[in-house]
């Protein structure tokens, strides 16, 4: 049961429960008025209808505060069940009093209905309300549940970004660190052949040049190293970049299905509900037809869905057919 549902219950329940109160207000002064009349001096006549009156107004007092206690889940005590009582015995005794001191049993009976369907009526509705009451407290639990699973979820998604963008710059720094030791490690290579290359050249001049020619080939041969490895590098790189590209994409679908699959939800949800017993508010209302143009309804159904008529239904349905229109048509009224 959702929210909507809990109100229209309670609405049902307290709407009957009124119409209850009030029928046997009204049957209870036509009855009881008569009964005061014939027992009170005849300069005071006109006072009869206030004692049930304010037997009637005890009544009132009840069912509209334990309404409120039941809705904040409150407690008032002995007392509140002492003055339920009491008010519904008292209704009960001035509705068949003057049928009983006639000794009419069937006068008896016909006057006690009110006064008991308004004392059963009383302690049943109190009981549907504390129910309700649990039920949508439950319910705002299970809710309230739910959002905290998405945020911690959301949580998880973060941290998982968080550490995999951590990771990524240590894996930068590790290279950068690699590629300054193997620079400093070809300088130290460098230094050391022109060392030997003096030492050979004061040694033996006829071998200078060989060796030179030898170490500009080395030097050819380790930049074509250099150079191949920076190639790998790049193309390492490029292959990283494709596969986080390829998961960001994979990631946003994810998201993009999840939110169509909520929006579906959301939309069937409005529409399980049944025809609408009166108007509803024309935010509610849009909502409505909005679901059922997606959800292929004729303009009637909608129509008895939201409780509006058929033509403010076709024309919100001419606005999802044609937004441009629709939000023109929404500007002039505005205006």
């Amino acid at each position: 049961m959702n929210s909507v549902q809990t109100r229209s219950a309670e609405h049902a329940l307290s709407g009957g429960t009124w119409l209850i109160v009030c029928g046997a207000m009204l049957y209870s002064i036509l009855t009881v008025t008569p009964l005061m009349a014939a027992h009170t001096a005849e300069e005071w006549d006109w006072t009869a209808p206030i004692l049930p009156l304010v037997v009637d107004a005890a009544v009132v007092i009840v069912v509209k505060l334990d309404d409120v206690l039941a809705r904040v889940g409150g407690d008032g005590g002995r007392w509140p069940i002492t003055l339920r009582w009491m008010t519904g015995l008292m209704t009960l005794a001035l509705n068949t009093a003057d049928s009983a001191l006639k000794k009419d049993l069937v006068g008896v009976a016909v006057h006690s209905v009110a006064p008991l369907l308004l004392i059963v009526t009383a302690e049943t509705s109190l009981a549907y309300r504390r129910a309700i009451a649990a039920a949508v407290a439950a319910l705002e639990g299970q809710q309230r549940a739910e959002r905290e699973r998405r945020e911690q979820q959301a949580r998880e998604r973060a941290e998982q970004a968080r550490a995999e963008a951590r990771e990524e710059r240590e894996h930068a720094a590790q290279l950068a660190r690699e590629q300054r030791e193997h620079e400093a490690r070809i300088a130290r290579e460098q230094a050391e052949r022109e060392e030997r290359q003096q030492r050979e050249e004061r040694a033996a001049r006829q071998r200078a040049e060989a060796a030179e020619r030898e170490a500009r080939e080395r030097r050819e041969r380790e930049r074509e190293q250099r150079e191949q490895e920076r190639l790998r590098r790049e193309q390492q790189a490029r292959q990283q970049a494709e596969a986080e590209r390829r998961e960001r994409a994979e990631q946003a679908e994810r998201e993009h299905r999840e939110r169509q699959e909520r929006a579906t939800r959301e939309r069937a949800a409005l529409l399980e509900r049944g025809p609408a017993e009166g108007k509803l508010p024309e935010v509610e209302a849009r909502r409505i037809v909005a679901a059922g143009f997606e959800s292929g309804l004729s303009v009637r159904q909608a129509a008895e869905l939201c409780g509006w008529s058929v033509g403010w239904v076709s024309q919100r349905y001419a606005e999802h057919r044609d937004p441009g229109t629709g939000g023109a048509e929404l500007a002039i009224a505005g205006n």
